[in-house]
């Protein structure tokens, strides 16, 4: 019996990148891309919302929230639902996986509920079919930390002192704490496995002292448990593409931030100058008032009222574009902080490239070292693909395996295709020479293409010369 598995996420921070990934916006290295169209949109989304992203904000938008969401709060949990691997195999060869993927919704929208359920994807283009689930902690009741303060509440209430008007406890909120408490992390494992016990899965060891790891993580632990030189290398590309891509996503929000950055401090300088020139122009309009000979009581009177009129019009305005100014420095200091913040990561994430990029050049020196007929056998490999062979039967005749062909194959020297009908196809190494050659049927493949096309020209009624070429000479993909 497998083991039901349940992972729940905080998420860190923006959710375009996660989206993008799960929406195959973009596509990684553990993705087979010709099996995407298996996966499933298990909950419809609202008309007016486009994607996972927009639906977590339509959540906290329609929630009736009174508090203002603060800028490090929580808004989304990912959670993975999935089982082991063999489990989760069979499962879909029973023909289960739908009755499955209701199940696991029942489940998540019984636990958190439905309208905090925003989206939920069923992904069967990798090699494990698992859902990811975006759940919005929004919560209502008394908080954890109220429950356990009623007793002192109690106490001041019988000590007399002023009471409070308290906040309605069924009000909606948003608090990842509450629904990410220890003792309901244990109970979602809990009725998770109950509910995935039809399956033949079951809990996993409570109090066990596994982890989570990241993606990154298990590619590299990967490249540690494998002996083999080009499959380690395979490994190390993906986690280099895999860095190279969250390296530019981080440039791309540092760049957003520096240019809101820059837009706040024009705004902010605007609204100085306006301001200073406001202050100039009550200036000028006091001194000619107080300057002005006023030889009646009335004229006086009227300066008065005038200068009164001009410090309580300039003093609202002055007060307003001040606000401004404050508002905007403080958000100057906000987009400052968060390149701050977008630089180190940058700079980690480089250094982690530049540790990775040292390992994918120590492993290439040893296979330039140990196996130098590798760097030719990989450009073989393409070249078997771009004349017609497949992926496996390239990666057969590589590692010097016989194939039996039945297809087109094309010539780049007379720019057209061939029938080959089962054609014995091998790559070998010349004896004498040293340089590998492809044979077919035991003829060089430059050989078999000219003889081919001699054919077809003589079909024709054209008739080509012989000519002298060297039957053993190899070729240069």
């Amino acid at each position: 019996m497998g083991y039901a598995v349940l992972h729940l996420d905080k998420s860190p921070g923006g959710e375009a990148a996660m989206t993008d990934h799960i929406e195959r916006k973009v596509i990684h290295s553990n993705v087979d891309s010709s099996r995407t169209y298996l996966n499933q949109e298990l909950i419809d989304h609202p008309d007016e919302v486009a994607d996972r992203t927009e639906a977590i904000q339509h959540r906290l938008d329609t929630a009736n929230l009174e508090r203002k969401i603060g800028k490090n709060q929580v808004q989304v949990i990912r959670v993975m639902l999935t089982g082991s691997h063999e489990d989760m195999l069979r499962i879909q060869s029973e023909g289960r996986l739908d009755e499955w993927c209701a199940d696991n919704l029942n489940w998540l929208r019984k636990t958190y509920g439905t309208d905090n359920v925003v989206a939920a994807t069923l992904h069967q283009d990798e090699a494990t079919p698992h859902i990811h689930a975006s759940v919005v902690p929004i919560v209502t009741g008394e908080r954890r930390k109220t429950r356990t303060k009623k007793q002192d509440d109690k106490a001041e209430h019988d000590s007399g002192k002023k009471k409070y008007r308290k906040k309605d406890p069924n009000r909606p909120r948003l608090c990842v704490d509450d629904v990410m408490a220890r003792d309901k992390l244990v109970e979602y494992q809990d009725t998770y496995a109950e509910a995935m016990a039809k399956y033949g899965l079951e809990r996993g060891v409570r109090g066990s002292d596994a982890r989570h790891i990241t993606t990154q993580e298990f590619y590299r632990n990967a490249i540690a448990k494998k002996g083999n030189l080009q499959e380690n290398i395979e490994e190390l590309l993906k986690v280099e593409e895999m860095k190279r891509q969250t390296v530019e996503q981080l440039k791309e929000q540092e760049q957003e931030a520096t240019a809101r950055y820059w837009q706040a401090d024009t705004l902010k300088q605007q609204k100085e100058s306006e301001l200073s020139q406001t202050e100039k122009e009550l200036k000028e309009v006091k001194g000619q008032l107080k300057t002005e000979k006023f030889r009646s009581s009335a004229a006086d009177a009227g300066s008065a009222i005038m200068d009164g009129i001009s410090s309580a019009l300039g003093t609202s305005k002055v007060k307003r574009q001040q606000q401004e100014i404050d508002n905007l420095k403080s958000e100057n200091q906000n987009q400052q902080q968060k390149i701050t913040v977008l630089n180190q990561t940058i700079n980690r994430e480089r250094k982690e490239h530049e540790k990775v990029s040292g390992e994918l050049k120590s492993e290439l020196n040893k296979i330039h070292e140990w196996l130098p007929d590798t760097p030719n056998l990989i450009k073989w490999g393409e070249h078997c693909k771009s004349i017609g062979f497949s992926d496996k039967q390239a990666k057969d005749l590589v590692n010097k395996k016989t194939i039996l062909f039945t297809g087109e194959l094309y010539s780049n020297e007379h720019y057209q295709r061939f029938k080959a009908d089962d054609v014995v196809v091998r790559l070998e190494k010349d004896p004498t020479q040293g340089f590998l050659k492809l044979l077919i049927d035991k003829t060089n493949i430059i050989q078999w293409f000219r003889q081919k096309y001699k054919e077809f020209q003589e079909k024709r009624g054209i008739k080509i010369p012989e000519k002298n070429r060297q039957q053993g000479q190899g070729m240069k993909p």
